[in-house]
């Protein structure tokens, strides 16, 4: 097992291949060991390299309603009267700490999302 630090985008492809050849390996065992430490550094590197920028706070709200098959109507019990949905949905009003709270209770929105 030869294991290196991934610092340029060739070895990101070579541990990316080693990954392919190590899937499946059973666990605790030589392959399977190998595998994780693969994972974590290429996790580690696309971290650094590839960073994913956090959801727009509205969008998450937005996607959320759709999951849960959500009108703007339904969203006044979090956000506030009917204008104050819209003002928010259409980025005309910032939330307010009380929204974040009232998201995160009732439709489990990560907080760290909406403080964006």
């Amino acid at each position: 097992m030869d294991i290196r630090p991934i610092k340029t985008e060739q070895d990101y492809h070579t541990a990316i291949s080693k990954i392919e050849e190590l899937w499946g390996a059973k666990k605790d065992t030589l392959k399977g060991d190998e595998l994780d430490l693969m994972v974590t550094l290429v996790e580690s590197y696309e971290m650094k390299h590839y960073p994913i920028a956090p959801p727009d706070p509205i969008d998450a709200i937005k996607f959320r309603m759709e999951q849960m098959g959500m009108t703007n109507l339904d969203m006044v019990q979090y956000l506030g009267s009917q204008s104050r949905v819209s003002e928010i949905l259409n980025k005309k009003r910032k939330l307010t700490l009380r929204m974040v709270k009232s998201l995160y209770k009732g439709l489990k929105i990560p907080a760290e999302v909406l403080l964006t």
